[in-house]
């Protein structure tokens, strides 16, 4: 199977001169997290809600607005790409590596299409109990919790998400994309002179996304990939009688593939 059998061809794109303010509208519209920067058809750089949020929330960009930062300001230039007679198995090999996890496709110079995670999850197809691949030890935060802390924690464990708790039930879950948003709605509501202290003690709870979807960890692992698909979303916190007990991520149903 080729890259140009599965690949999404219809790519939201970017200017480098594109506001952030648009980009994220862009984002939320079309329910997506990463955006190529494409000129005259040629890739210059790829923006992730990650960097989004690493950009609003640094201290550096305290007093910066998400108005006057654009595309050239917070794309990422180092990326990989493949062409579309790229062999998907040979995808499947670098999933859960660093890097990016959009892959964009080049044809002749040319931006022809990406390829995410959620391309590659509908060939999931394993029937054993999602539960073994789940990551028992899940990395929380509490709703009284600080964003900040909450972009810490996805910082220094590189993850994208955490589920939100309280009492050991999952109430939501805070994404990069959420922590994004939130530092850019903050950001152009409240005066320059007092956003280093609104960014600072902004709460889980006023920036998280609820309810979390949950299942149960005696699911298959083609059964998450089918939540994941009809939800468009990158994990699912694990529960049993109600309490957390795992997590499950697009990464870990992939490479499921490689079996």
């Amino acid at each position: 199977m080729k890259v140009k059998d599965i690949m999404t061809k219809d790519v939201i794109s970017v200017g480098k001169n594109e506001s952030l303010d648009h980009i994220l509208y862009l984002m939320e519209k079309h329910d997506i997290t990463k955006i190529p920067v494409v000129e005259g058809g040629k890739l210059l750089g790829i923006i992730t809600d990650g960097e989004i949020a690493y950009k609003l929330g640094s201290f550096r960009k305290k007093d910066v607005t998400p108005a006057h930062l654009y595309a050239s300001s917070v794309m990422v230039k180092d990326f990989d790409t493949i062409s579309p007679d790229t062999e998907v198995k040979d995808i499947i090999k670098t999933v859960g590596l660093p890097g990016i996890t959009m892959l964009p496709v080049i044809d002749d110079g040319k931006l022809v299409g990406v390829v995410t995670k959620a391309d590659l999850l509908p060939l999931v197809k394993n029937e054993e109990p999602v539960s073994k691949v789940m990551t028992k030890h899940v990395i929380t935060v509490g709703l009284e919790d600080r964003v900040v802390h909450a972009r810490r924690l996805i910082i220094d464990n590189s993850i994208a998400r955490l589920p939100v708790v309280k009492e050991g039930e999952v109430v939501g879950i805070i994404a990069e994309m959420d922590i994004a948003r939130a530092f850019a709605k903050l950001k152009k509501s409240i005066s320059m002179k007092h956003q280093k202290h609104h960014v600072d003690e902004l709460l889980v709870k006023d920036a998280m996304k609820t309810p979390a979807i949950v299942a149960e960890p005696d699911i298959s692992i083609k059964e998450a990939a089918e939540i994941m698909l009809q939800n468009n979303i990158g994990a699912i916190p694990l529960v049993k009688d109600n309490k957390l007990v795992g997590i499950v991520t697009r990464t870990d149903l992939i490479k499921t593939l490689r079996e």
